[in-house]
């Protein structure tokens, strides 16, 4: 076995890819990301340290997280970036070390390897890769809530990246990731370790509204909008990932220069905010969802700027004009450097290169609605609320998440042909392309599916589902006629689930699969105490949930 890994939801026979990731990274990427977080545990014993001393700067936090981001599935398969991020890791964890001595040091506390590893050269990495894998765990059941804990922070890091780079910080969530992640180098109980995961799920929700706040303070509340999804004569940019800063700063840098914007899959949502409808030559969405990516962006012709994970091995059609940033990162393509102080990313080559290209070739014509954020829906709340009383609208079905490859993801499109005419599809995050573009109506003037925005943008649903049960002066959240069938792939969904059961959600439908790192007994305590259960057949989980099933 050359590498593990389990933390998607596509790992190979929902069990682990052992020889290369069916996401596309080789055990070599593998390996380098595994001893990455291992230095990154060692980081947090220091840290967690420091927050007790309170000397714990908040740039270790946003490092951490922002090295964790790098880890999430499809985000980054360059070795040699991964390589110099472990290097500058140890040379972080070795200084946290230092000023933690200073001001009194450790005690007693026994150190795990993560903190004490000190490797001579890079030459040390591949060989102590192999060896702190997931698999170093041994017992399955250990090995299961610490890993559980690890994707759900991918997620909350992932979160307060994007809300650091629109300069909204809150160093709590620095310190309770740090906690987290240096509890998974202690034996604990399986209680302990329970209640760390639950925790994480208490910190997801701090860290979604604070980046639902950070993105509508900078760009507007999303509103109500119906997006284009053809194109025009001109040259043009696609934007890919999650980024809205990277939106923001390309949009000004692109204005006046007769080259055209679009977004792609999870960055649809940037047509919603008003800030972005100033611009004339933003022009809608192209294409579909992350998967579909190899096809989509030869066919665009120009450049792709890929902000975030969501990445794909790169093709040769058009391995020529696709660009990385932030923490995204693949082998022999060019990355935008990161933005210097109080100034913005130079996308000036990326520009002068879609200048000299073809515009996109077409793929499809017309307009998909979207824009139904919390405060969107809230707006709507009367009609909203009527329509419930009246009948009119039975139930609403959250249908949030992630996309993927997987033919059993079609079962996600059936469910939303299949529900009755009286349900309400609430969603966010890219498995929204799985029903998006289907014609099924509106119940009153409500749209039959509710697009809240990306995965980023699940807070919205909580928020509506919680102002909705203080409408109906519900006691249980799980009183409102809402059910939740939850489509997963990577950590940001896994980080949402959690942010849901610490809600006090019961009843998930989750697919297509269960992930492959709930052990047997992990398993079972999550159907135990949230009664989580496996997507199945159509017809009888439309039926049950049309029942509060």
């Amino acid at each position: 076995m050359s590498m593990f890994c389990y933390q998607c939801q596509e790992t190979a026979g929902n069990a682990g890819c052992a020889n290369s990731g069916v996401c596309g990274k080789g055990p070599e990427t593998a390996n380098l990301q595994d001893l990455l977080i291992h230095v990154l545990r060692g980081i947090s014993v220091y840290g967690e340290k420091a927050a007790e001393l309170g000397i714990l700067d908040k740039n270790t936090g946003l490092f951490v997280c922002k090295n964790l981001f790098v880890t999430i599935t499809n985000a980054n398969f360059d070795d040699a970036r991964i390589t110099a991020l472990i290097t500058e890791s140890l040379q972080v964890r070795d200084a946290l070390k230092a000023a933690v001595e200073s001001a009194g040091g450790m005690g007693d506390a026994v150190l795990p390897d993560a903190a004490t590893w000190t490797p001579a050269s890079t030459s040390e990495y591949a060989a102590k890769a192999e060896t702190v894998g997931v698999l170093a765990t041994e017992n399955e059941d250990v090995r299961s809530l610490r890993e559980l804990l690890i994707y759900g922070l991918k997620g909350v890091a992932a979160y307060g990246e994007h809300a650091a780079a629109l300069g909204s910080e809150d160093p709590t969530i620095y310190e309770s990731v740090i906690h987290a992640l240096a509890t998974t180098t202690r034996d604990l109980s399986v209680d302990e370790m329970v209640g760390e995961v639950l925790k994480c799920g208490e910190v997801a929700v701090t860290t979604m509204a604070l980046l639902d706040t950070a993105n509508t303070t900078a760009y507007g509340n999303p509103e109500l909008t119906e997006v284009n999804i053809g194109t025009r004569g001109n040259p043009a940019i696609l934007i890919s990932g999650h980024d809205m800063k990277d939106m923001e700063e390309l949009l000004a840098q692109t204005e006046g220069t007769g080259v055209d914007v679009y977004t792609h899959s999870e960055m649809l949502p940037a047509n919603y905010y008003p800030a972005f409808k100033k611009y004339e030559h933003f022009v809608g969405n192209y294409g579909s969802s992350w998967w579909a990516q190899n096809k989509e962006f030869a066919s665009f012709n120009g450049p792709i700027l890929m902000t975030t994970n969501c990445i794909t091995p790169v093709q040769d059609a058009y391995r020529a004009r696709i660009y990385t940033t932030g923490q995204a990162g693949y082998p022999g393509v060019t990355h935008v450097p990161d933005r210097p102080e109080g100034g913005a990313k130079d996308f000036s080559a990326i520009i002068e290169q879609a200048k000299n290209c073809e515009p996109p070739t077409e793929l499809e014509t017309g307009t998909i609605v979207g824009g139904f954020a919390h405060n969107q829906v809230m707006a709507l709340a009367d009609k909203v609320v009527d329509a419930v009383k009246s009948g009119a609208v039975k139930r609403f079905i959250v249908m949030a998440g992630c996309d993927g490859r997987q033919q059993g993801r079609s079962y996600f499109t059936e469910v939303a042909e299949e529900l009755p005419q009286d349900a309400i599809i609430l969603t966010a995050g890219c498995a929204k392309y799985r029903y998006n573009k289907l014609n099924l109506g509106d119940i009153g003037g409500i749209p039959r599916v509710l697009d809240a925005g990306q995965c980023n943008d699940s807070y919205s649903l909580a928020v509506i589902a919680l102002k909705l049960q203080e409408v109906f002066g519900l006691d249980d959240i799980n009183d409102l006629p809402i059910s939740f069938d939850i489509a997963w792939y990577e950590q940001k969904a896994v980080c949402v689930l959690l942010a849901l059961l610490h809600l006090g959600v019961k009843g998930i439908r989750l697919g297509p699969t269960l992930p492959a790192f709930l052990s047997p007994n992990v398993a079972k305590v999550l159907v135990e105490n949230f009664d989580i259960k496996p997507t199945g057949e159509v017809k009888a989980d439309v039926e049950a949930m049309m029942a509060g099933k």
